[in-house]
């Protein structure tokens, strides 16, 4: 006697999700992929903090061991993925401190997101400072306070 029979097919797919926060300058990275029946990447994700940080440092580089008030931190990212399925790309940047002026929310300075289906490649950098460059290669335009 047969109790119970399936007539459909579990087809399961690639999931993959990657969250990356800098909380001192308020910067989030989220990549994720679902539905994918072809994923093929490299993703390179690096997060500093600077400011409050004290390091060992050569005396004779004229640094006396602190690291500048310029800038407080950064995030950066590099993408580069081919893909059949379901995309989803996103960074925000905002005021890591709440603002009582916007009613305890904190301000937001910029925000990006990317959704794609289909068959596709992603070729992206992100580059997310706080405060100020302190000098590096950087898009200036959008810090993260």
């Amino acid at each position: 006697m047969i109790i119970s029979t399936q007539t459909g097919t579990y087809d399961q797919k690639w999931v993959e999700k990657l969250c990356v926060q800098n909380y001192r300058i308020g910067a989030v990275l989220t990549e994720m992929y679902t539905h994918a029946e072809h994923l093929q990447k490299t993703t390179e994700v690096k997060t500093r903090g600077y400011g409050s940080v004290n390091f060992v440092d050569n005396p004779d580089n004229g640094n006396d061991g602190s690291c500048p008030a310029c800038c407080t931190g950064v995030l950066e990212a590099n993408l580069n993925s081919n893909v059949i399925g379901v995309a989803h790309i996103g960074w925000i940047c905002r005021d890591p401190d709440a603002d009582l002026k916007l009613k305890g929310r904190h301000a937001e300075y910029g925000r990006s997101v990317e959704d794609l289906t289909g068959v596709f490649s992603i070729e992206k950098f992100i580059q997310l400072w706080g405060n100020s460059t302190c000098g590096a290669i950087s898009v200036d335009w959008l810090p993260c306070v």
